[in-house]
């Protein structure tokens, strides 16, 4: 289980994250939902471990992860995949795979379980990628990411500018991985029909806090738009 309680994080003298607790049972998924600069993708660095906490803990399986770097929590089982479908986009789509694959033990039979999530990819791997789509640099990005087979996926705006039907296809590909129970997910999202479909629990997040939160699923919706004034 991921266990944030009472995180608060910022920039600088900026405080974004103000007394955020939030949890992921193990084998769940659960959204994180808000406008633009509510600090989503904050909480997601600060549970990866690109930021630290002013305040505040985050346990992950039973330990204090608070002060862990973030190679250090990627060896524990977190693996992020960041906004903006990022990837290097001189380098094939093989290669991009390759680089997480390498020197990693069974990387290579863990690389080809990430390609058989994403049937679109395996005819691409040659190409490079920043030829490749939105939607296909996205799929690359998470199957990269689960070369690590993590035991947390953590998700930042994974439907961003992707056309409809690889929407789909991501959402497929998050309910299998969590259907297995080995898996937990968190996605931030602000496609609330996308978020709520996939997720079994949802927090709102605006100016930093916590301002409401339930159980997933479609009969969420209009709650979920009332506190995000949609």
């Amino acid at each position: 289980m991921l266990q944030l309680d009472d995180v608060h994080v910022g920039y600088g003298r900026s405080v974004v994250l103000h007394g955020v607790t939030v949890e992921v049972p193990d084998g769940s998924v659960v959204a994180v939902m808000g406008h633009n600069g509510a600090g989503k993708s904050t909480l997601l660095r600060a549970i990866a471990g690109l930021l630290r906490p002013r305040s505040g803990s985050v346990r992950w399986d039973g330990a204090d992860v608070t002060r862990l770097r973030p190679h250090e929590r990627v060896a524990r089982g977190v693996g992020y995949v960041p906004q903006g479908q990022q990837c290097f986009a001189q380098l094939t789509a093989r290669e991009n795979l390759l680089l997480v694959a390498d020197g990693r033990p069974a990387g290579k039979a863990a690389m080809a379980e990430a390609l058989d999530l994403f049937p679109a990819l395996p005819p691409l791997l040659e190409r490079r990628a920043g030829l490749l789509s939105g939607g296909q640099r996205q799929q690359l990005a998470i199957a990269r990411t689960l070369i690590t087979r993590p035991k947390l996926l953590l998700l930042d705006e994974p439907t961003e500018g992707i056309q409809p039907s690889v929407v789909a296809e991501i959402e497929q590909t998050i309910l299998t991985l969590a259907a297995t129970g080995d898996l937990s997910v968190l996605l931030v999202e602000q496609h609330v029909g996308f978020a709520l479909r996939a997720a079994q629990h949802y927090y709102v997040l605006e100016s930093g806090r916590v301002t409401s939160s339930g159980a997933g699923g479609r009969q969420a919706q209009a709650d979920v738009r009332a506190a995000m004034a949609l």
